[in-house]
């Protein structure tokens, strides 16, 4: 069965408010390593995680910061991104560091 929003929002709404809280405790778990702008898809990138709406994996714009690239020539060298995009990117990078060190050497990029 597929919900929608309005009709979880709507259901919710008329439980009892130890229910609401339980169910606020649970979604809060669910989304406790959510991050803003990224994504995730087996399909897309290796399942690496990525820029939403791109196909820039967190990994590359890690390692090619690294390298010692400024957010100014990341931004003019992928110009689908914006200044929130690598944001985003950083603060990823900066809470998941072993699995960008485990991206960048599987991808051949150790720097």
């Amino acid at each position: 069965m597929s919900a929608t929003y309005d009709h979880v929002r709507e259901a919710v709404l008329h439980l009892p408010k130890g229910d609401q809280a339980r169910i606020l405790a649970v979604v809060a778990m669910e989304v406790t390593d959510a991050h803003p702008g990224i994504d995730f898809q087996t399909n897309v990138c290796g399942g690496y995680a990525r820029v939403i709406r791109t196909r820039i994996p967190i990994w590359l714009l890690e390692s090619l910061r690294r390298q010692g690239k400024t957010d100014a020539e990341l931004l003019a060298a992928y110009p689908s991104l914006n200044a929130e995009d690598l944001a985003n990117a950083w603060n990823y990078a900066r809470s998941h560091r072993e699995e960008m060190d485990r991206e960048i050497a599987a991808n051949g990029d150790d720097s």
